[in-house]
C-alpha cells in the first residue's frame, strides 16, 4: 500500500456497515490512519464495570460427564474459572493497544445450560481507571471457553464456541450500554 494513503474498511458485499455510536470516533486511528495507543493522562478515574458472555456448545453427554465431573483431565470448570480470571489480568499483554489496567474484581460463573446443551459463561471485571474493562472481560470469557474446549476435547473434538459478546457495561464518559436480546 502506498504510504500516505487512508484505508477504509468497507462492508461485506450486499452488507450495511454498522453505525457508530453517536459521533464516535475510531480513538485507536490517528489523524494518517496509523495505530496509535489512546491517551487516557487526562481522564479522570472513575468506577467502570464489564460484563461480557459466551457459550459452549457440545453433546448432551459431555456436558452431563462435565457436570459429573467425571473429565479425564480433571476440575473443567475451576480450571475454566481461573483461566479467565488469568486471561483478564493479561489482557494488555494479548490486545495490542490496551492499556494494563488495575483490575480490582474478576468474576466468572459458569453455568450449565442442557437447553444448549453446553455452558453459559459470562465474566464480569471491575476497575477504577481511566479506560474500561470491555476487553478485558471478553478475553476473560474467550479463555474460559477456549479451557472447557481443551479440557474436554478428547471427547468431543466438535464443539462449538458461540456467541462471545459484550452484554452490558457501565461507568466512564461513554456511559452505560447494555446489548439488547
Amino acid at each position: 500500500m502506498a504510504r500516505g494513503k487512508k484505508t477504509v474498511a468497507q462492508p461485506a458485499k450486499g452488507k450495511k456497515a454498522a453505525p457508530l455510536l453517536g459521533n464516535a470516533e475510531l480513538t485507536h486511528i490517528d489523524a494518517r490512519g496509523q495505530a496509535r495507543m489512546v491517551d487516557v493522562g487526562a481522564k479522570p478515574a472513575t468506577e467502570r464495570v464489564a460484563i461480557a458472555e459466551g457459550k459452549v456448545i457440545m453433546r448432551p453427554e459431555t456436558l452431563e460427564l462435565v457436570v459429573a465431573g467425571n473429565a479425564a483431565k480433571g476440575d473443567v470448570l475451576g480450571a475454566a474459572r481461573l483461566a479467565g480470571i488469568m486471561a483478564a489480568k493479561r489482557t494488555h499483554g494479548l490486545i495490542p493497544l490496551c492499556h494494563p489496567l488495575p483490575i480490582t474484581k474478576v468474576e466468572i460463573e459458569i453455568d450449565a445450560e442442557h437447553s444448549l446443551p453446553g455452558f453459559r459463561v459470562q465474566a464480569t471485571v471491575k476497575v477504577t481507571g481511566q479506560t474500561g474493562v470491555e476487553m478485558e472481560a471478553l478475553v476473560a470469557v474467550s479463555i474460559a471457553c477456549l479451557t472447557i474446549y481443551d479440557m474436554v476435547k478428547a471427547v468431543e473434538r466438535g464443539m462449538r464456541i458461540e456467541g462471545i459478546r459484550l452484554l452490558e457495561k457501565y461507568g466512564g464518559k461513554s456511559g452505560h450500554y447494555r446489548a439488547e436480546d
